[in-house]
């Protein structure tokens, strides 16, 4: 199994958003923190008030809420398709994630979603304590999501997602315990965008808030031992710094918060007492700032045909010290939108060289 230790810490590493890392991790399922969606992908992964197509379901589900406004122009159904080799420092080949997602609206009740996330951790070799070899094993993860989003006022939309997640690290039994290596659990998202009205804004500015994978421990082998879930908030806002009908320039900026509070023994608090209470008093508030971590980006787009995006993601030293660039592009023609992003990092950092690849369409 050590090919799936590898991986697990590996996801572990470059998922966590502010938080240290013990020896088992902050929190399970730590792959329903990677970020779909090319376009985000490009702009250093900020997207909490940049939503405009079905990804919203996971970047802001209130986003959903503003995509059919005016139906001469905007299309009641669109799905979002993207697929990445994921952690390409490690040189597996089976080890990739997809994300697929779609929207459809329902005059007078709203828009809903509907999304899956898949990642696959390959074909593992299974061994007994003393190393013999007894076969193999697939290992993976999936989240299956529903979503629902509505506007409130004409500049205030609010939206919810609920996920059944499968964690599959392991069918056969761990060592000495009579259990495998699965685990179910269920989680629910809120967002909240609003877009100032205020006559010098002139809607060009967007705020997003999001709070996702709220939701009960996870539990492998004994409930004692059991892990949270990776609760996320997300703050961020979208500015339209120009646009004169054909040339756009857009700036987006997240602000990202790992709700999980871990023990030095190892125990962790409840969703609730974590989310709401221990991660906002305890340690000193120059601590407590240094656990966000911080995404901004800014996309040149030409009419709906073009785009180009540039993005930088930083996390403190102390917790985690995550730093990379991103680039990325797309171009647009009839139904279809194509995008693509790129991470840029040390050559040792497990995200570098990563490359993901969405399409959207809309009808």
């Amino acid at each position: 199994m050590k090919k799936l230790a590898i991986l697990v810490f590996g996801i572990l590493l470059v998922s966590f958003t502010g938080q240290n890392l013990y020896a088992q991790g902050e929190a399970a399922v730590p792959f329903l923190l990677i970020s779909p969606g090319a376009r985000n992908g490009g702009l250093g992964e900020a997207g909490a008030a940049l939503v405009n197509d079905a990804t919203a379901i996971f970047w802001n589900p209130a986003g959903l809420a503003f995509q059919y406004e005016d139906p001469a122009v905007d299309k009641r159904y669109q799905i979002s398709l993207m697929h990445s080799r994921w952690l390409p420092q490690f040189n597996f080949s089976d080890l990739f994630y997809d994300y697929a997602a779609s929207r459809f609206y329902v005059e007078d009740i709203g828009m809903f979603g509907a999304s899956i996330t898949f990642l696959n951790l390959g074909k593992n070799v299974w061994t007994n304590e003393t190393g013999d070899e007894l076969g193999t094993f697939d290992s993976f993860e999936y989240a299956i999501s529903l979503a629902y989003a509505t506007k409130l006022k004409q500049n205030l939309g609010i939206g919810i997602n609920s996920k059944i997640i499968q964690s599959n690290l392991s069918n056969v039994s761990v060592g000495s315990e009579n259990r495998d290596g699965r685990a179910t659990s269920f989680a629910v998202d809120v967002g909240v965008l609003w877009t100032p009205d205020y006559d010098f804004l002139d809607n060009r500015l967007n705020l997003g808030i999001s709070l996702s994978n709220f939701g009960p421990k996870v539990t492998y082998i004994d409930r004692k031992q059991a892990d949270p879930l990776p609760t996320n908030l997300r703050l961020g806002l979208a500015y339209r710094a120009f646009d004169d009908g054909f040339n756009k320039i857009l700036v987006v900026y997240d602000a990202n918060r790992l709700l999980v509070y871990r023990h030095r023994d190892g125990t962790s608090d409840g969703v609730f007492k974590a989310a709401f209470y221990s991660v906002w008093v305890k340690g000193s508030l120059s601590e407590r700032l240094r656990r966000f971590t911080h995404s901004v980006g800014l996309e040149y787009s030409y009419g709906s045909l073009i785009a180009l995006r540039v993005g930088y993601f930083y996390e403190d030293p102390s917790f985690g010290d995550r730093k990379f660039l991103t680039f990325g592009g797309g171009i647009g023609f009839n139904l279809f939108n194509i995008d693509f992003s790129y991470i840029s990092a040390s050559k040792d950092h497990p995200l570098a060289e990563t490359m993901r690849f969405s399409l959207g369409i809309k009808f």
